[in-house]
């Protein structure tokens, strides 16, 4: 295309390192300049983000006429026997990352204009998201694992920066740090799991390390004396820890609800497209590790499927409008993790795409309902929106129904190929798995439209001056809906045969013949429409239906049932209102565990040992030895001549007997 020509000048090379460049050089300028620069402050981030998207559908094009690079740029540093490299591995799971996370950030920065244009933190606020931009960027593109680890936590230290952004709120500190904490756990077994890697390879290269892959099936490794474990399943679990803390797989999800208490466009950007898919990424970038375990995949598919059920229940009893569409983030994870454990990968990358696009476009369209709400998040406090925001109302209902997995929107192909998959799978918990995906549409489209009805459709709740003011939001927050809702409706149609089944990321991806779920289901593949045939005539499909039905029933027509049930279902729902216990649990041992530790710590070893003994016994000893010695400074002269002589004789007596 001739808006790409002037690319073909550049070193290949150079292409790839603008791509993360430009939005670290948006967010050094917004970040320094910002005082300087105050409501113009968006511009370096936003040019150096839509530079990088440009240049991003430049490689996908390459990609895809067969053009890959894999190598180092420079070597950052040399300890003993590791080189620490700089590279990078442009093929095609690369490519689609790069697309989807530039993309979203870009309607996600462009959005922030409209929603964060009163804020005193405008700049830095810009500078954070820029800067989480690169970081993504740098953990897609890495060829080694250090430089995927670099990614790794600067994703976490700025996702901790973000969701604090409001640091005069005691609960967005306190977000912020269980969201650092809890991916701390995960980021302590992925470290391992990295150092067991080079321990066994000798290296930390990506290309070098699944070439040794096969050698090392068969070996063991003793953790628990006289249960030997296989080193590849140990080295995928310990590397899959870190996914669960990252993409918040159950029981490490504790923080991803928390962090709705930063600004909605960073929730956008974390449940979309960045930090939690950062896990789904790895593990199918390591699919040739996974390959080699079918513990290991077990384990992933049933934590998934876990995950994906029980936190979308727990999104049916929510009443704040993003953390409804935080648990069901949670949930879609669980659908990309259950994926991952079934073997198909390019099912869970393609749903990783799909739900960037309708996600994000709900996350925005609830902050543009936030917005027109005076800061109310509380949808029992809504009603009756569509006649005042039109535009808001579409898109929030086509990233609904998209969620929802209704066809002909994205989610439905991605998800249905996902449930299919798991159906196809063998592995041990398959079928455990497949049973709770499909309920999973049940309670997926009922949360969904419940919220979708006590916000947009019924009386208005709000009090008269909210009501006064309530408008459509200005275009610069609109027109990011639209630009999303566009792929949300249509990316399902053009990308299931080329990402979901795999013919564009086989390169990519490494599975074995007997758990390729994916290639039988390709086997079969009659196009596009049949699939949409197939999906209407599935369980999955009908169970959604019902939940639609189910939540317009309760909210629109009888809306006395709710209550009505949530009485009869008290104790129910009283175990989902408290998330099943994780947080009680979490604040009970860890919390005030290490608050009951610190304080023995304080009272045995700071005040008894430390102040008691070693500092305030030494001087007690110090004093009580001068107060006895000060005793024999008696002042006569007669008692030194005496204590001379006796110390003499001592002398002699030695000298003659011992020496002698």
């Amino acid at each position: 295309m001739w808006i790409f020509d002037w690319l073909h000048g550049l070193p290949p090379i150079w292409v790839y390192l603008l791509i993360p460049l430009a939005p670290l050089a948006g967010s050094l300028v917004a970040g320094l300049g910002g005082w300087f620069l105050r409501e113009r402050a968006h511009w370096a981030p936003i040019a150096g983000v839509a530079f990088a998207l440009y240049l991003a559908i430049f490689v996908l094009l390459q990609v895809l006429h067969g053009q890959t690079f894999y190598g180092n740029v420079y070597t950052w540093a040399v300890f003993g026997n590791l080189p620490v490299h700089i590279g990078f591995d442009i093929d095609s799971l690369t490519a689609v990352m790069l697309v989807v996370v530039t993309f979203v950030s870009l309607c996600v920065h462009v959005y922030t204009i409209g929603y964060m244009h009163d804020d005193p933190g405008y700049a830095r606020f810009f500078s954070y998201i820029a800067l989480f931009t690169f970081s993504m960027l740098m953990l897609v593109m890495a060829n080694n694992f250090l430089q995927l680890f670099f990614g790794w936590e600067a994703v976490g230290l700025v996702s901790y920066l973000l969701i604090g952004f409001w640091f005069t709120r005691e609960s967005a500190n306190q977000a912020s740090l269980k969201a650092f904490l809890v991916n701390r756990v995960g980021d302590f077994g992925f470290l391992i799991g990295i150092a067991a890697i080079y321990h066994y390879c000798g290296s930390l290269d990506y290309r070098t390390v699944f070439a040794m892959v096969p050698s090392l099936v068969g070996q063991t490794v003793t953790i628990i004396p006289g249960h030997p474990w296989s080193v590849l399943t140990w080295i995928a679990i310990l590397l899959f820890i870190g996914a669960m803390g990252k993409s918040a797989q159950v029981p490490l999800h504790v923080w991803l609800p928390e962090s709705m208490e930063g600004p909605t466009p960073i929730s956008a950007l974390i449940h979309a497209a960045t930090m939690v898919t950062a896990g789904i990424f790895m593990v199918s970038r390591m699919s040739p590790i996974y390959e080699q375990s079918a513990t290991a995949l077990s384990v992933i598919l049933i934590i998934g499927a876990i995950t994906a059920l029980f936190m979308g229940l727990i999104g049916l009893v929510q009443n704040d409008i993003k953390r409804i569409i935080a648990y069901s983030t949670l949930s879609q994870l669980g659908y990309m993790t259950a994926a991952l454990g079934a073997s198909a990968f390019s099912a869970a990358i393609f749903h990783l795409m799909t739900h960037a696009f309708f996600k994000a476009l709900l996350f925005l369209a609830a902050g543009s309902v936030i917005h027109a709400m005076q800061n109310e998040q509380d949808i029992r406090k809504m009603g009756g929106l569509r006649a005042h925001m039109p535009i808001t109302y579409l898109t929030f209902l086509v990233g609904g129904l998209a969620l929802s997995g209704i066809p002909p929107f994205a989610g439905f192909f991605s998800k249905d190929l996902i449930i299919e998959a798991v159906g196809e799978s063998s592995l041990t918990g398959a079928t455990f798995a497949y049973v709770l995906l499909v309920l999973g549409a049940l309670v997926t489209a009922l949360y969904t439209f419940r919220m979708f009805f006590l916000v947009f459709h019924g009386k208005k709740r709000m009090d008269e001056h909210t009501q006064e003011h309530l408008h459509e939001s200005p275009w610069v927050i609109t027109a990011p809906l639209i630009a999303l809702a566009i792929p949300s409706l249509l990316a399902g149609w053009f990308f299931i045969a080329p990402v979901g089944l795999g013919a564009f990321l086989d390169s990519s991806l490494q599975i074995r013949a007997q758990w390729n779920t994916i290639g039988e289901i390709a086997a079969h593949w009659q196009g596009t429409g049949a699939f949409l045939v197939h999906g209407l005539e599935s369980w999955p499909f009908w169970l959604a239906i019902l939940g639609i039905a189910l939540a317009a029933w309760f909210y629109l027509l009888h809306d006395g049932v709710p209550a009505a049930l949530n009485r009869l279902l008290a104790p129910f729902t009283w175990v989902l209102r408290k998330k099943y216990g994780f947080d009680a649990f979490n604040q009970l041992v860890f919390v005030q565990g290490a608050l009951l530790l610190g304080r023995r710590f304080w009272h045995w070893g700071d005040e008894a040992i430390i102040d008691g003994g070693m500092v305030n016994g030494s001087a007690r000893l110090v004093a009580r030895a001068a107060l006895s010695w000060r005793r024999l400074q008696t002042g006569y002269i007669y008692h030194y001549a005496f204590v001379m002589i006796i110390g003499l004789v001592l002398f002699m007596t030695y000298f003659m007997i011992w020496r002698g």
